[in-house]
């Protein structure tokens, strides 16, 4: 196998996974690692809730059917104790509980009695001072597996793991081991059956004593505070095992009825004890230190993370669904009165606008788009001039407008300093006022340059931006980007132009007065989002930017992943520098502190915000579908998509669009949805790095000739006449 090398035939480094995909991916499996501890804790993951029916006893010992409930198969012993006389052991399953368990150590307290306390591992996990509390009050505390499951259907490898995890969470929380073992489902000594015997031997075998009970109060039923009382009381001053619970479910009856009976034992001269202490046995805790310490805390602190986080995102997911939700019903409601106003048969911006046009094209290395633009633009039915601006294209982009010599079209050529040198250069070239600013990869409709320019009748108005459009809509990813356009984009920009907010003139179709151009400094560099920069200081310096829905404009859209990543990375990128460049709009007043604190929250949030936490929809969804109620989560979703789907029909028929691209929704909101994710993702790593994003020029097929309806160029049919390329399938 060879090995590649480099030049001076060393060689040549292996290239690691780039940041953009290792950052993400890192995210992505801290994630759903933290998803999956959160859920193990949470009994939603390797949760086993089967309990098995009884089962016949004839394996079992007599002498343990009829013995007491502190059962002892340790070293290969089969024997049992009860509680002396005059003694009552308390026990209370299934905690702690955050809202009954502090309440049952008060009252404890209060009375100065002890009890044993049998936790499962999830709850110690998710509520260690709780525990530290017991055993720093003197009560013991016994595993009652991590789970809770049902140890007779369980291997003896899941025991293991139960009650490993078990002592694991104990030592984290309180600093403790324990001999202490209560199963699940367990009740009398004599309901031991042929099931459950061998999993108690095995039990024994780990150096466990297995406590059942001789007592059980029924407090689960709440059958009240006084029958509470009367189960748990023993007959003649015997000693007793008491079960009772400070957790799963209202545990207030238990709280009233122990505050009740602790008294009323201890008048009649019971003692409650620990159970080792009512048994004169060593203490059932053993003290953890060094490694064994550091893992348990180590444990502790990551389900406390896990928790944590996972509220966090709850709450960013509820956030998402906030914005999501409200962003729809305001794009519904302010689209729906946008449309209702500028097609009112009345209305008009003043009186029609006829004076001519500058239209300016920034061409670098275009020659397989070029020629459709300009001939688009030669048909135009509004009197204008072409000013293709080459900005030091090697591909024969100049040369290639020149050899048409169609009347009214100029090249100026410039050496490369990117697209916002040569919008300027194109503005100090221009001859009319009103100027109109396109992509190289963009044809217009005879229509589009008059309908453009119609708003300027309104001498408020500083700009006005078009109706882009995906031309080349005929790929799956084609299509996804033609639903953003017409969904998000158009029906966005009507929304921002009802609130006068709007916050992005598209490079593809837009208008200005050179005059308000000039007024703010012309198109600057500062930032890779020009268009965006630009309209942001045109509000800032009190003029109107609107939306004209008939000035459609045709553009070539990327055809590739990687493509579509450059682009929008560059888009928000770009944007966020847009937002942090104006940012003193928020402080300031007039038209620039409206747009401050109307504007840019909106865009921060409907444009930043929103899409770098949309893809949590999914991960809970995937969660949901895994360990979670599979059917209120399909629901949920499906509710998501329904409310995106009526948005995006009312789009397509805002925009006398086909309701075909549609069909592709759902699998645009599962993949695409994640692909601007890590742009945005990628976006904000260079922000906070301070890092410089340089221009990265897509590389263009010619796919879109002419526009819908239009004339397509023939190739070969004009000077210069290029064929289009091939168009590649995407992979």
């Amino acid at each position: 196998m060879k090995t590649r090398t480099s030049r001076a035939g060393a060689p040549a480094p292996r290239r690691g996974l780039p940041l953009r995909y290792l950052l993400p991916l890192s995210l992505l499996v801290a994630l759903v690692a933290m998803l999956m501890l959160r859920g193990y804790v949470h009994s939603e993951v390797l949760a086993d809730h089967r309990v098995r029916p009884p089962a016949p006893t004839d394996r079992v010992p007599q002498k343990i059917l009829d013995g007491g409930p502190v059962i002892d198969t340790r070293d290969g012993r089969e024997s049992s104790l009860r509680v002396p006389d005059g003694k009552l052991v308390l026990t209370f399953d299934d905690g702690p509980d955050p809202q009954w368990t502090p309440k049952v150590l008060d009252v404890l307290k209060k009375h100065r009695a002890h009890a044993v306390f049998f936790v499962t591992g999830t709850m110690t996990s998710r509520h260690p001072e709780l525990v530290k509390r017991m055993v720093d009050e003197g009560h013991e505390v016994g595993l009652h597996t991590f789970n809770h499951p049902d140890l007779s259907y369980q291997s003896h490898q899941r025991i293991d793991w139960e009650l490993s995890q078990g002592q694991l969470a104990l030592s984290g929380a309180a600093g403790v081991r324990t001999s202490l073992f209560r199963p699940p489902y367990s009740s009398f000594a004599d309901a031991m059956d042929n099931r459950t015997w061998p999993v108690t031997r095995y039990i024994g075998g780990r150096g466990y004593l297995t406590v059942v009970n001789d007592t059980d109060s029924e407090d689960w039923r709440r059958p009240g505070v006084a029958e509470i009382v009367r189960r748990s009381t023993p007959e003649d001053g015997k000693g007793a095992l008491v079960l009772m619970h400070d957790s799963g479910g209202d545990r207030s009856q238990t709280v009233a009825a122990l505050d009740r009976f602790l008294p009323t034992m201890q008048a009649r001269g019971y003692r409650f004890d620990n159970l080792t202490g009512a048994l004169g046995a060593p203490s059932a805790h053993t003290p953890v230190t060094g490694l064994g310490l550091w893992k348990g805390k180590a444990w502790i602190w990551a389900v406390t993370a896990a928790d944590t986080l996972t509220g966090a995102l709850v709450v960013a997911l509820a956030a998402v669904g906030v914005l999501v939700i409200g962003r729809f019903v305001l794009m519904l409601l302010f689209s729906g009165l946008h449309a209702r106003r500028v097609r009112r048969r009345d209305f008009a911006w003043g009186p029609p606008v006829t004076e001519p046009v500058s239209v300016l094209v920034p061409a670098y290395n275009e020659a397989k788009c070029i020629e459709n633009t300009v001939r688009s633009l030669t048909a135009s039915d509004h009197p204008i001039e072409v000013v293709v601006v080459d900005d030091g294209s090697s591909d024969g982009t100049a040369r290639i407008v020149e050899d048409l010599g169609l009347p009214g079209v100029r090249v100026v050529r410039q050496h490369n300093g990117g697209k916002p040198a040569a919008l300027n250069r194109g503005l100090a070239n221009a001859r009319y006022d009103l100027v109109v600013m396109m992509d190289g990869d963009t044809v217009f409709e005879p229509s589009t340059v008059r309908e453009l320019v119609q708003p300027f009748a309104d001498p408020r108005v500083g700009a006005v931006a078009g109706n882009a459009k995906v031309g080349n809509k005929d790929s799956l990813i084609g299509a996804w980007q033609h639903i953003e356009y017409v969904m998000g984009f158009n029906l966005d920009r009507r929304m921002y132009d009802v609130l006068r907010c709007m916050p992005t003139i598209p490079g593809a179709v837009g208008a200005f007065r050179r005059s308000a151009l000039q007024r703010v400094g012309g198109m600057s560099d500062d930032t890779l989002a020009e268009d965006t920069d630009i309209t942001m200081a045109l509000h800032r310096d009190g003029w109107r930017v609107v939306y004209a829905e008939n000035a459609r404009a045709w553009t070539e859209a990327p055809e590739t992943v990687q493509q579509l990543w450059s682009q929008r990375y560059r888009w928000s990128y770009g944007t966020m520098q847009a937002i942090w460049k104006h940012r003193r709009a928020l402080i300031e007043r007039g038209p620039s502190g409206r747009f401050g604190r109307v504007g840019l929250p909106l865009v921060s949030l409907f444009m930043v915000l929103a899409p770098l936490l949309a893809p949590l929809i999914d991960v809970f969804l995937l969660y949901g579908l895994v360990f979670g109620p599979t059917g209120k989560t399909v629901a949920a979703w499906l509710g998501v998509l329904g409310v995106q789907l009526l948005c995006a029909a009312y789009a397509f028929r805002l925009d006398k669009e086909r309701m075909t691209p549609l069909l592709s929704l759902p699998l645009q909101q599962l993949l695409y949805r994640q692909l601007m994710y890590v742009v945005l993702l990628q976006s904000w790593i260079t922000a906070l790095t301070g890092g410089r994003l340089r221009w990265q020029k897509l590389r263009r097929t010619g796919a879109v000739a002419a526009a819908p309806g239009g004339s397509r160029v023939v190739a070969g049919s004009g000077p210069g006449a290029r064929a289009p390329r091939e168009r590649n399938p995407v992979g």
